[in-house]
């Protein structure tokens, strides 16, 4: 940890914890909705492949988002893209949380879903920029700030779905109101990037084998997350506050796995030893849901201890195509969140469609089948994942890049 000049990373400037709060309620979006998705279903009157929706329109237009998001950050500059998230993620978790059915919801879900890409795809570029202490320290604040939010949001959304299915998304235009307050008194203006970016050059980076074969690897282990995410609480049969402690403890696995113990896995056994252990781990978790749905403390156990193994792969994929893309950051970055939100958007409605049709267990077995393939697509660039280890010796501006007109990726934006 580099401290800054006043010996603490926690001494910053208002404009970093400004932009900090926000980040935290952004990533709160993740898992805010998964307490209230059972009692959606039956207040709406909509099977779970409807409701899973909510998740899929999110992810989708996310993932469409992330290729246009360099360009846009190259034109108006951070700022003004961050602000433009934020005013579109306000907009359409109020205007969520005053419709009348689940198709409302869902589409304004989708506008969320692009406020999100415009605010992730600039916020830890911004507060790198703006923070005292240098990368480290920056790093370490925006990695607070995303676990915290990840933690929070299902037991904020629980707290708050107790009261009616509305309160979570209320609560977030609220809190992110007053985040888009924040950063525009607080934030100086940010330069615009001396280079801009084309639209087509997320795609094009999916030319090289190392980005699209990580890329894949991650979409089939999201599928597998979000199958999780988006369909496991409807067999827990467990209560909304009981639903937002399951997944708080699962929130707090994957904040405490990505930003601690990932890293101590690098450099203990290497990039490429530790996610072949840890998607076997989760393919085996994932079996065990299959086995045991019917079972709701077994299945709440290892929904919580998935936690750990989403956290670890976050950070381990993110490392790798990272360090094997042999293209400049923030164009990896995007070509990855493409591929990756695809599976996610796509896992909880087909999760729901075989639920309905074939029974609770078949959605987590092909899960589980799901991270056995991605295991096996990782093997076949096993040469390109060696560049991914990263040595304690290796300086962290090299690791990232250099910032300037670049956006970066956090280690988990799922």
């Amino acid at each position: 940890m580099h401290d800054n000049e006043n010996g603490s990373i926690l001494r910053q400037p208002k404009s970093v914890w400004a932009v900090a709060f926000a980040c935290v309620v952004s990533f709160m979006g993740i898992g805010l909705v998964d307490p209230i998705l059972p009692t959606m279903s039956a207040q709406l009157h909509a099977d779970p492949a409807q409701i899973s929706l909510l998740f899929t329109s999110y992810l989708l237009v996310t993932a469409v988002a992330m290729l246009v998001t360099g360009w846009v950050s190259s034109r108006i500059g951070a700022k003004r893209t961050l602000l433009a998230g934020l005013v579109l993620i306000v907009v359409f978790s109020a205007l969520a949380g005053f419709s009348g059915g689940v198709d409302q919801i869902i589409g304004f879900r989708a506008g969320w879903g692009l406020g999100n890409a415009l605010f992730i795809a600039t916020s830890l570029a911004v507060i790198v920029g703006a923070a005292s202490g240098g990368f480290a320290g920056a790093i370490i604040l925006y990695e607070a700030a995303l676990g915290l939010g990840i933690a929070l949001g299902p037991l904020v959304g629980g707290f708050l779905g107790g009261f009616s299915w509305r309160g979570p998304f209320f609560g977030v235009a609220v809190l992110m109101a007053i985040a888009l307050v924040l950063i525009v008194t607080l934030l100086a203006p940010t330069p615009k990037p001396a280079q801009r970016t084309s639209i087509l050059d997320p795609l094009k980076a999916l030319r090289h084998r190392g980005l699209l074969t990580v890329g894949v690897t991650a979409l089939l282990y999201n599928w597998a997350f979000f199958t999780l995410l988006g369909y496991a609480p409807y067999p827990m049969k467990i209560s909304v506050h009981g639903l937002g402690l399951v997944f708080f403890g699962w929130g707090v696995l994957v904040a405490v796995f990505s930003v601690f113990v990932a890293p101590w896995a690098q450099r203990l056994i290497g990039t490429a030893a530790a996610l072949y252990v840890t998607l076997f781990l989760m393919a085996l978790d994932m079996a065990a849901i299959a086995i045991w749905t019917a079972k709701p403390p077994v299945l709440i156990v290892c929904v919580i201890l998935s936690g750990a193994f989403i956290g670890m792969n976050n950070t381990l994929v993110t490392e790798t195509v990272m360090s094997v893309a042999p293209v400049p950051r923030p164009v990896a970055s995007a070509a990855y969140s493409f591929i990756r939100f695809i599976g996610g958007g796509i896992a909880p409605y087909a999760a729901g469609k075989l639920a309905g049709a074939y029974g609770d267990h078949l959605p987590f077995a092909i899960a589980a089948g799901a991270v056995v393939a991605a295991i096996v697509v990782l093997a076949t660039a096993h040469n390109l994942l060696r560049r991914a280890q990263v040595g304690e010796e290796t300086d962290i501006e090299e690791r990232l890049g250099a910032l300037d007109g670049e956006t970066l990726e956090p280690s988990v934006v799922q």
